[in-house]
């Protein structure tokens, strides 16, 4: 896969999360790589009742987010998790 393929893979599911980091062009897509990584490890807080489901509409607002910027394939980091780096 491209890099502009394997971004938006990335922001599908935790399966294409896996994919696009296995299967995918790691270096050219390193940022949505990581930005997906960010969200979906944030996302898990979502199973707290109440203050966690809001936090997940945050989340899911943030992966569309994340989506759009690598469908259009520019690297605009989120708000709020989009500066955080697990990726090196």
């Amino acid at each position: 896969m491209d890099a502009k393929t394997t971004g938006i893979v990335a922001y599908i599911t935790w399966i294409g999360l896996v994919i696009a980091f296995v299967l995918g062009d790691r270096e050219g897509a390193k940022f949505h790589l990581n930005q997906a990584l960010v969200i979906w490890l944030a996302g898990l807080l979502s199973f707290i009742p109440c203050i966690g489901w809001l936090w997940g509409i945050f989340c899911f607002i943030c992966a569309v987010m994340g989506f759009i910027s690598a469908v259009n394939g520019e690297e605009k980091a989120v708000p709020l998790l989009g500066q955080i780096r697990l990726l090196k």
